[in-house]
C-alpha cells in the first residue's frame, strides 16, 4: 500500500500544484510535474510488488487562489466560494492517477487539519470537514463515476481522533459519505482512543496513515529505540483495530530530506546521494516483521500476556495460517511460552487447543512467529 501527496508538501522541492494561478475552471489542469519522477517510481514499486497495491491520496493544502491567507504554507482556510472546484480538483486527480495505472482507492480530506505548520498546511474545523466531504466531496466522486474511492478524515494524531471523528460524523450527511478515520502518531500512543473510534463506529475504517521518526525531536536515539518506535506503535494500532499502516516516507537522503523548509525526519531506508549508495535501516527490518507475514485480509485474534516485557499481537492469515509478531523493548533476556489457548468454530463456541511453543527474546529484540 502506498500513499501520495496531491501536488506538494513539505518533502516537495517547494510549492506546486497542477493548474495555474487563478484558474478558475481547472482548464490548465495537469499532472506533468509528477510524471518526472513520481509516477515511474511508483509504477517500477507496483511492478516489484508482485500483487496489486492500494493507494492513499492526501492533499497538503489547496492552491494560494482558493484559501484565506493567500498562499499554500502557514495555515490558512479553504474559501468557501472554491469548495465546489476544489473538489473537483481532488477528483480530477485521481481520474489522471487512474488513467496511468495507478489505482487510488482513497482519499483524505485534508493532510492534518488542525495544524498551522511553516509548510503546505489547512485547516478545517470538524463540522468543515464533514459539510465538504458530504456535500462537495462525496457529490464530486460520484459524478465523475470514482464512488468506490473512500473518503477519510482526520488525517491527524490519535489524541483527538475520537473527538473529531464524533464532532465530523455528526454533520448532516457525513456518516454515509465518510469512509474511516485516519490518524497518526506524533502526539503519542492513545491506542484507547483508536479501540473505542472502532467501538463506536464499527462501519468504518481505521488507517494509521502516517508515523516518522522526527529529527528535531529524535536526532540523537539509536537505532534500535527508532525501530522500536515503529513496532511499539504498529503493535498497539493493530490491536486496537487499525487495518492498514502506512510508513511516512519510505525513503530520504542523507539529510533527512529534501524538505523545503527544513522539516528533516529520517526513514527506513536512507540514500546518499553524494557516494549513490543506499542503506536499509532497523526500523526496515522491524516494519518487516509484520509487512512480510500479516497478509491482506488477515484477522486479529485477541491476546493476553503475563508480563509487561513483552508487547505482541497476533493474527489468523486467509489461509488460517497464524502469525505473531512479539517485541522486547527491555534491557534483559525474556522467556516466552507462546500459546494459543483456544480455537473459535463455526458455531461460536471456543474449543480448548493448547498449541504452544517456548522461546527467548534477546534484549531489545523483535520475533515473528508463524505456525
Amino acid at each position: 500500500m502506498g500513499r501520495c501527496t496531491i501536488h506538494s508538501c513539505d518533502f516537495a522541492k517547494g510549492n506546486y500544484t497542477y493548474v495555474e494561478e487563478k484558474d478558475e475552471t481547472l482548464e490548465t489542469f495537469d499532472i506533468a510535474h509528477d510524471r518526472d519522477q513520481i509516477l515511474p517510481m511508483i509504477k517500477r514499486a507496483m511492478a516489484k510488488a508482485g500483487e496489486p497495491m492500494a493507494f492513499l491520496a492526501s492533499p497538503w493544502s489547496p492552491p494560494a487562489y482558493m484559501k484565506t491567507n493567500g498562499e499554500m504554507n502557514h495555515g490558512g482556510k479553504l474559501k468557501t466560494e472554491y469548495r465546489a472546484l476544489w473538489a473537483q480538483y481532488v477528483t480530477r486527480f485521481l481520474l489522471a492517477y487512474r488513467e496511468e495505472g495507478i489505482p487510488v482507492s482513497f482519499v483524505t480530506v485534508q493532510n492534518e487539519p488542525a495544524a498551522v505548520q511553516t509548510w503546505e498546511s489547512c485547516t478545517y474545523t470538524a463540522e468543515e470537514e464533514g459539510s465538504f466531504a458530504a456535500e462537495f466531496l462525496a457529490p464530486a466522486l460520484e459524478k465523475a463515476g470514482l464512488s468506490d474511492v473512500g473518503i477519510f478524515i482526520w488525517d491527524h494524531n490519535k489524541e483527538s481522533a475520537l473527538e473529531r471523528a464524533a464532532g465530523t460524523l455528526s454533520v448532516p450527511g457525513a456518516e454515509e459519505a465518510v469512509a474511516g478515520v485516519a490518524v497518526h502518531w506524533y502526539t503519542g500512543d492513545h491506542f484507547d482512543a483508536l479501540r473505542l473510534i472502532r467501538e463506536r463506529y464499527p462501519d468504518k475504517r481505521l488507517f494509521f496513515t502516517e508515523g516518522c521518526v522526527e529529527y528535531s525531536r529524535f536526532a540523537d536515539s539509536n537505532e534500535c529505540a527508532k525501530a522500536e518506535m515503529y513496532a511499539h506503535d504498529m503493535l498497539g494500532n493493530l490491536r486496537a483495530g487499525v487495518e492498514a499502516e502506512l510508513d511516512w516516507n519510505l525513503l530520504l537522503d542523507e539529510n533527512g530530506g529534501p524538505n523545503h523548509v527544513g522539516n528533516f525526519c529520517a526513514a527506513p531506508i536512507m540514500c546518499d546521494t553524494k557516494n549513490g549508495t543506499v542503506e536499509k535501516r532497523l526500523s526496515y527490518y522491524y516494519i518487516g516483521h509484520f509487512s512480510r507475514y500479516i497478509r491482506r485480509g488477515a484477522k486479529a485474534i485477541a491476546t493476553t500476556a503475563y508480563t509487561d516485557r513483552i508487547e505482541a499481537a497476533a493474527f489468523v492469515n486467509p489461509d488460517g495460517g497464524r502469525v505473531a509478531v512479539l517485541l522486547n523493548k527491555t534491557e534483559e533476556a525474556v522467556e516466552v511460552t507462546l500459546r494459543e489457548n483456544a480455537v473459535l468454530q463455526g458455531n461460536g463456541t471456543l474449543r480448548e487447543n493448547g498449541k504452544g511453543t517456548a522461546l527467548t527474546l534477546p534484549a531489545h529484540s523483535i520475533a515473528t512467529v508463524i505456525f
